[in-house]
This record gives C-alpha cells, sequence and structure tokens, in this order.
C-alpha cells in the first residue's frame, strides 16, 4: 500500500488508527474551518473534509493515500462546533443534557497517484442522560472539552452521562473505523 497520510492533529484519530494497526504520517491541514456556516448539511461537512485533504495533497510529492476528517455534534439541525471558554461549553452541554443529538463524520480520501477522491459520510447517535449543572460543572472542570465539537469526548465521560448510542461508537470519537476500511478498500482495489 502507498504511504498513508492522515490529514489531522486530533490525538483521538491518531489513536484510534494505531489501535487498528495503521502506520501512517501525520500531517497539519491548512484549512479554516471556522469560515463554515453553522446550519449542518451533509454537503458542508463533507466539503470541510476535502479541503481538508487537498491543503495536504498540496504539500507532498510522493504518492500517498490521504486521509482527513472531520465530525460535528448537530442539534435540533444547528452544529455545535468547540466551545472557546467554560460558559460556552456549559451552554452545549446544557443543551444537549436530556437530548439526543447526531454526531456525524465525514472522511475524505486521496489517492495523490491517480488523483482520486472518495468522500463518506457516517451518522451516530447519542442520547445523554439528564444531570444536574453540578456534575456537567465537574465535567468541564477535570477534562477541559474546549477541542471537542459539541464539547465533550464520549471515550472519557463517566458512563452515567449516556443513555444510549445508536451507530459505531469509533465515529463519535473522530473516525467510523469501519467505514474508513471499506473506503480504503474501495479506493486501493477498484473494480471498475
Amino acid at each position: 500500500m502507498k504511504k498513508l497520510i492522515l490529514a489531522s492533529t486530533s490525538p483521538r484519530r491518531k489513536e484510534l488508527l494505531e489501535k487498528e494497526g495503521f502506520i501512517f504520517d501525520i500531517m497539519s491541514p491548512d484549512f479554516d474551518e471556522s469560515l463554515v456556516n453553522k446550519t449542518f448539511s451533509y454537503k458542508k461537512i463533507e466539503n470541510i473534509a476535502r479541503n481538508k485533504c487537498e491543503s495536504v495533497a498540496k504539500k507532498i510529492k510522493e504518492p500517498a493515500l490521504i486521509i482527513s476528517a472531520d465530525t460535528v455534534v448537530i442539534y435540533e439541525n444547528n452544529v455545535m462546533g468547540k466551545p472557546k471558554n467554560f460558559d460556552e461549553s456549559f451552554k452545549m452541554l446544557s443543551l444537549l443534557n436530556g437530548n439526543t443529538h447526531k454526531v456525524v463524520t465525514a472522511i475524505c480520501i486521496k489517492d495523490t497517484e491517480k488523483n482520486k477522491i472518495i468522500i463518506k459520510s457516517d451518522t451516530s447517535e447519542v442520547t445523554f442522560n439528564k444531570k444536574d449543572e453540578n456534575e456537567i460543572k465537574d465535567y468541564i472542570n477535570n477534562f477541559k472539552p474546549f477541542d471537542k465539537a459539541g464539547s465533550y469526548g464520549i471515550q472519557e465521560m463517566d458512563k452515567s452521562f449516556i443513555n444510549g448510542i445508536k451507530g459505531e461508537y469509533d465515529n463519535i470519537v473522530g473516525m467510523p473505523i469501519k467505514m474508513l476500511k471499506k473506503m480504503l478498500d474501495e479506493i486501493t482495489n477498484p473494480t471498475n
């Protein structure tokens, strides 16, 4: 297989790929996600993943498979980004508290040699139990979730926060591994 490059600085994506035995380099994408509109659409999130991928593709010369991803938390069709501070974090988690929301990850893979791109999205649903204000504040103080969409990382949350999950757990962490493997197979072993 060609050299794999993960176009992401997310420690969670790195861990997920390492856990699956992937050997890869990491490059930081140059794309300002803050320019993106806050109303959700699959097209928008897939474009973000594509732009991240393309920004890394411009920097490399050798044949490679570049993997990029973008994960968003959606509540009532609004994208919940990364909170800037404690107050934003508390506001986000209070909205999600006792409710169901969606987590969508778009993956883009580019084969730089063939100049071929595939993009797909995966959606999971997460339902939170109702927690009191102090429990939410304790979570924020302990885990400082300011680098996470929706202001939480499911892998670090106490299980009592979670009522139920539909869909792939790894998607909620930031990289749906089953879908990624299928996409890698599709781009490296095309049937047509």
